[in-house]
């Protein structure tokens, strides 16, 4: 994809269990179409449509310009993601 932004991943919250053992304050790169390493694939098939989104320069009207909260789909163990277009 030409021209696209990168989107940094950034765990804002943690709750339960998680298999991963994904922390707050864990961060991860989204450069062009490569799946960032060490990210649950689980929630990052959750996270890209979103980050897409970002990358193209779009926005979500909720959310702060450039920025978007998504949760991964354990419902019992959440997740909490920030996205931010850079």
């Amino acid at each position: 994809m030409a021209n696209t932004h990168d989107v940094k991943i950034t765990v804002v919250k943690q709750e339960g269990f998680c298999g991963i053992d994904h922390k707050e304050g864990d961060t991860f790169m989204m450069a062009g179409s490569v799946t960032p390493q060490g990210i649950c694939l689980a929630a990052f098939h959750g996270l890209l449509p979103s980050i897409r989104v970002l990358q193209m320069g779009g926005d979500f009207p909720w959310e702060e310009e450039g920025k978007c909260h998504v949760t991964c789909s354990d419902g019992e163990n959440p997740v909490t993601f920030l996205l931010e277009r850079v």
